[in-house]
């Protein structure tokens, strides 16, 4: 049996997909009885996309193909993930869920006047394994493809790069700042590459991956020695005893500063961290209230009303293993 799925990316860019509890980073994903599956590629052959034949007003055909190629070379060059993608060319015909083809192409969507993309899904919901994905880029919006980004248009390569994050089957990371401005928010900072809400236009941050996206497509495709190579923390996020759901667990590795961040996704305020640099860590926990809570999880039972809290003490992540039963209680607002 097959099914349809779709994923947003919006200026601020929204999530449509339940999360997997055991995740750093948000990973697609669903249960069926007690199993927990993950929403994933084969592993035994590369990832082919077709890229549609039409540029924009600002961007041309051959520009778009080459923006594309250089986001997908991104995650390639992750040298402790197996993914690897293939070009089938290029094509003339129009977007289509379940056609056994995945391809990125521009389409223009006037009327979606936030919306600078989606990204859906036709996966095998038996196994979770991923059979094919669409990426459209609205073609509405003011699109560029300059090595140092031009004002007054979005960075094609930065959404991309984001984008072939969802089709490899990442969510979202709430690593990152924003301020309201408006009826809407405007990114300060963001710690990943996979952060919901879309830099300004004429900025390029986003076509560099960060220490939680590289753990996230890691953590989907590990190649031979990841797990050897890195660390987890386990652990619980409690308020009055009681499991906090929705809370963002972040990692901060004191040496290098590299962040790894994760949910706790379960009504005991369960987490997991994976993908940590071994040393020395400070964990952080924050609630979400800096974007739309829908931007990471579905449904209403996220808890924000608690202030940050952190670790008492440094965790050592050892190299290979897993640091278990941390418990960090949290106080109301």
């Amino acid at each position: 049996m097959t099914l349809a799925r779709a994923h947003a990316l919006l200026v601020a860019v929204l999530a449509l997909g339940a999360a997997v509890p055991t995740s750093a980073y948000l990973k697609f994903g669903y249960a069926i009885g007690t199993r927990s599956l993950v929403l994933k590629w084969p592993d035994n052959a590369p990832v082919t996309y077709l890229v549609g034949s039409r540029g924009t007003a600002t961007v041309t055909a051959a520009e778009f193909r080459e923006a594309i190629a250089r986001a997908f070379a991104t995650w390639e060059a992750v040298p402790t993930a197996g993914i690897r993608f293939a070009s089938g060319g290029v094509t003339d015909r129009n977007l289509a869920d379940n056609d056994g083809v995945t391809q990125l192409a521009f389409t223009s969507r006037p009327e979606l006047d936030r919306t600078l993309g989606a990204t859906s899904y036709t996966i095998d919901v038996a196994s979770g394994t991923l059979l094919e994905a669409d990426v459209f880029f609205n073609a509405a919006f003011p699109w560029s493809v300059a090595p140092n980004g031009q004002a007054g248009r979005f960075d094609l390569e930065s959404i991309a790069t984001h984008e072939i994050g969802h089709l490899v089957g990442l969510g979202h990371s709430a690593l990152g700042e924003t301020e309201q401005v408006g009826s809407g928010r405007r990114v300060l900072s963001a710690g990943a590459v996979m952060f919901p809400i879309a830099f300004a236009a004429g900025n390029v941050d986003g076509r560099r991956l960060l220490p939680d996206d590289v753990a996230g497509i890691s953590d989907i495709y590990p190649d031979a020695g990841f797990r050897q190579a890195t660390g987890s923390i386990s652990g619980r996020v409690t308020k009055g005893g009681l499991g906090v759901y929705g809370a963002h667990v972040v990692a901060m590795h004191l040496r290098t500063g590299a962040l790894v961040g994760g949910f706790t996704l379960d009504d005991a305020g369960g987490f997991v961290l994976a993908g940590i640099e071994p040393g020395p860590v400070v964990l952080r926990v924050e609630p979400l209230d800096d974007a739309d809570v829908t931007s990471f999880i579905d449904g209403p039972r996220v808890d924000v009303n608690f202030r940050v809290a952190f670790s008492d003490r440094a965790i050592f992540v050892p190299k290979g293993g897993n640091v278990p039963s941390v418990t960090i209680e949290v106080v109301g607002k």
